[in-house]
């Protein structure tokens, strides 16, 4: 595909646009879609994440020869299918994932966010065209009631909203935290009081690494041991800090935090860059680092938070007061790791034998 060499992503923060040498109606309403969700206040990770959805779908179209205003459902159809097919690096026709299942093509959720990408892109269009045709498929299932939702007379208020049915069945996964003795060596690994606090308000706070990253110097109150938290959807929560963790944020503030003028709480220490906020990719780089020294090749910064998780679960911690510490906009998040907690899960199951047996002997 030729034409497909030509289309980049560039930008930074909120601000991300395809450039390319073709279909430039197209790729003008692509950057327009990307600046409406910026102007909404879309998360700078979920901009950019949208941005390289359609960049792949750009690309995919120059190897069709189609322009975006040709797309049809068919074409859609044909975009899954290729998702579903393409050969990625490291994928052999003679070896199957046992994680995935499959030989080739890209996860479930990876093809259903491209997907939704692009359903928004479309949906941005008909709402400043309201003639032009929206080819992503929409039907029955988008009227079909879930388990759990309101019916009879209620229930005009609590309607399902529509969905496309050009989706990915996707496998439903628990999380996984981390051993004991994986926490242990990964935490060992590191050497300065910096990343030893970030690791450890991601393990004994539960904060995902956007949340630690959008920390600021003023939003720590080590004394009283608390963190005013920013999260998805930029909602905030407060959240307790470990004194362990606030001791180590008062060195890396005292000892090793470089002067600069910039109101993150976590900075690059030395290089270039030194002063300026720790960006998303200088704390996958630091993970990185220290997954290959310690050994710990699951030592991912979510890992911890699941640990933080699956910890609180196994403490018999309310499901609320779980939902109101990881941030979850939703309880199900949160009793997800109700399954991940056996001591939990056997507790209680033991109990319930107990129970059993007495009505039977009862008898």
């Amino acid at each position: 595909m030729p034409d497909a060499d030509f289309l980049t992503v560039t930008g930074s923060g909120e601000r991300w646009q395809i450039e390319g040498q073709r279909d430039a109606a197209g790729l003008q309403l692509c950057n327009e879609f990307l600046g409406y969700l910026a102007d909404r206040r879309y998360s700078a990770a979920s901009v950019r994440s949208y941005a390289f959805d359609l960049l792949h779908f750009a690309r995919w179209l120059a190897g069709q020869g189609m322009a975006l205003h040709e797309v049809d459902t068919d074409a859609l159809v044909r975009y899954l299918a290729a998702c579903r097919s393409e050969r990625r690096d490291g994928q052999h026709d003679n070896v199957i994932s046992m994680a995935s299942g499959r030989a080739s093509g890209f996860a479930p959720a990876t093809v259903n966010r491209r997907l939704a990408a692009i359903s928004g892109l479309f949906g941005f269009r008909s709402m400043r065209d309201p003639d032009a045709a929206n080819p992503m498929p929409r039907g029955p299932a988008a009227r079909r009631s879930a388990a759990g939702e309101r019916a009879g007379l209620l229930a005009h208020l609590d309607k399902p909203k529509p969905r496309s049915r050009l989706r990915v069945r996707e496998p439903r996964r628990l999380p996984r935290g981390l051993d004991r003795a994986e926490t242990a060596a990964l935490l060992g690994s590191f050497r300065t009081d910096r990343d030893r606090a970030m690791a450890g308000l991601m393990l004994l706070s539960g904060l995902r690494s956007a949340e630690v990253l959008g920390l600021r110097v003023a939003d720590i109150d080590i004394g009283r041991g608390w963190a005013r938290v920013r999260g998805k959807g930029d909602k905030e929560r407060r959240v307790p800090v470990d004194p362990d963790v606030a001791g180590l944020i008062q060195s890396y503030l005292l000892a090793e935090r470089p002067e600069t003028a910039s109101r993150a709480l976590f900075v690059v220490a030395k290089g270039p860059h030194r002063g300026q906020p720790l960006t998303a990719a200088g704390l996958r780089r630091v993970f990185r680092y220290h997954r290959e020294i310690s050994g710990v090749a699951a030592g991912h910064p979510h890992a911890l938070r699941h640990t933080f998780g699956t910890a609180l679960a196994e403490a018999g911690v309310d499901l609320p007061v779980l939902q109101a510490l990881m941030g979850h906009d939703h309880v199900d998040s949160s009793a997800a790791y109700i399954h991940l907690a056996p001591a939990h899960v056997r507790a209680a199951y033991d109990a319930a034998r107990e129970r059993q047996r007495a009505w039977q002997a009862g008898r």
